[in-house]
C-alpha cells in the first residue's frame, strides 16, 4: 500500500481533524465533560473502524485484519500512556483546563515521532531484515521487565530527557496561563507547563519504541503501521479524559500489557521458523487485554482489593 494517494489524503485528513480539534472544539480552555469524552471517544474509535471498512473493502480481509490487530494493541498500550501522562500532569500540579493544551501538543509531538519511527523501522527492515530479531529480543525483554516491575512507581522529573532540558533551560517557578515560556530578568524561562509537555514527550518517546516494533511483528505494511498508532494516538485525549478518574482500578491491566509485549517479540523472533497468523496473534491479544481488565473488574469489587495499577516506565 505505498500509493502517495492513499498517504497524503490520509495525512491531509489528520492534519483537518487537529485543525478542526484546535480551532473549533478547544478554542477556550476547559475540562471536558465526562459526556463529551465518551463522546469524542466513540468518534474516533468510529472513525477507525470505518477506516478498516474501506481497507476492507479495497484490499481484502487480511489488509483489514492486520489494521484491526495493530489498532488493538495499540490502543491497550494507550491505556497505559493515558495512566503515565495523569502521573506527569498530577506530579506537575498542571491545572485541569490546562490539561487539554498538554495533550493535543503531546499527541501532535507523538505522530510526527512516530512517523519518523514508523519510515525508519520500515527502511530496517527492508533493507536489514535481521533486525525483526533485535525488535523481537528488545519487546520480549521490556514485556518481562514490565511484568516483574509492574508495582514501581514513575517519577518524570527524573527522566534524562527531562534533566537535560530543565539544565538547559531555567524553568519559572509558577504556571503563567496558557503560556510555555516567559521572560523574567531579561531572559527566557520555560514555565512549568513546557516542562510538562516535555516530560509527556519523552514518556511517549519510550512507548513508541515499544509500539512501533509491535505492530511491525503483525504487518511489514508501514501505511497499515502509522495509520494504525494514528488512530490510536488520536484517540488519546479523550480516552484520557475518559479514563483519568477510573484508571487506578485496572490493577491487573500492567500485567496484560506487559504479557502483550512479550508475545509480540517471541511472534518476532519465531518469524523465521513459524509464522503465527494474524487471527492467533488477534485472539492473543483480546485475550490478554480483555482477561486483565475484566480481572481488575472482579478484584476491584472485593473489599481487599490491593495497591493500584502503577506504571513502571522508570
Amino acid at each position: 500500500m505505498g500509493d502517495i494517494w492513499w498517504w497524503s489524503g490520509f495525512i491531509a485528513f489528520v492534519v483537518a481533524m487537529l485543525a478542526l480539534d484546535l480551532g473549533f472544539f478547544q478554542r477556550k480552555p476547559h475540562k471536558p465533560s465526562l459526556r463529551e469524552a465518551l463522546v469524542w471517544s466513540m468518534v474516533w474509535v468510529g472513525l477507525a473502524l470505518l477506516f478498516n471498512m474501506g481497507l476492507y473493502l479495497w484490499f481484502g480481509p487480511q489488509c483489514a485484519l492486520e489494521f484491526f490487530t495493530g489498532y488493538l494493541i495499540e490502543k491497550a498500550l494507550s491505556i497505559d500512556n493515558v495512566f503515565v501522562i495523569l502521573v506527569i500532569l498530577t506530579y506537575l500540579a498542571v491545572p485541569a483546563e490546562l490539561h487539554h493544551k498538554i495533550l493535543f501538543w503531546g499527541i501532535f509531538g507523538a505522530l510526527v515521532m512516530r512517523c519518523f519511527f514508523v519510515v525508519a523501522g520500515a527502511a530496517l527492515l527492508r533493507n536489514f531484515h535481521w533486525t525483526i530479531y533485535i525488535f523481537g529480543a528488545l519487546l520480549l525483554i521490556t514485556g518481562l521487565r514490565l511484568f516483574v516491575h509492574r508495582e514501581s512507581r514513575f517519577e518524570p522529573l527524573k527522566n534524562p530527557l527531562v534533566r537535560l532540558f530543565s539544565a538547559v533551560m531555567p524553568v519559572a517557578k509558577e504556571y503563567r496561563g496558557t503560556s510555555f515560556t516567559v521572560v523574567e530578568a531579561g531572559r527566557r524561562h520555560a514555565t512549568p507547563l513546557l516542562l510538562a509537555l516535555v516530560a509527556v514527550e519523552a514518556s511517549d518517546l519510550l512507548f513508541a519504541l515499544d509500539s512501533i516494533p509491535a505492530i511491525f511483528a503483525i504487518t511489514p505494511d508501514p501505511f497499515i503501521v502509522f495509520t494504525s498508532n494514528v488512530f490510536a494516538m488520536l484517540g488519546l485525549r479523550s480516552l484520557y479524559f475518559l479514563l483519568a478518574g477510573v484508571i487506578g482500578r485496572f490493577r491487573y491491566l500492567k500485567a496484560g500489557l506487559a504479557l502483550t509485549l512479550a508475545f509480540v517479540g517471541l511472534k518476532m523472533l519465531l518469524a523465521a521458523f513459524y509464522d503465527i497468523p494474524t487471527v492467533w496473534s488477534l485472539g492473543v491479544v483480546a485475550l490478554l487485554i480483555g482477561g486483565s481488565i475484566l480481572l481488575s473488574v472482579a478484584r476491584t469489587s472485593e473489599p481487599s482489593a490491593g495497591r493500584p495499577f502503577a506504571p513502571g516506565l522508570d
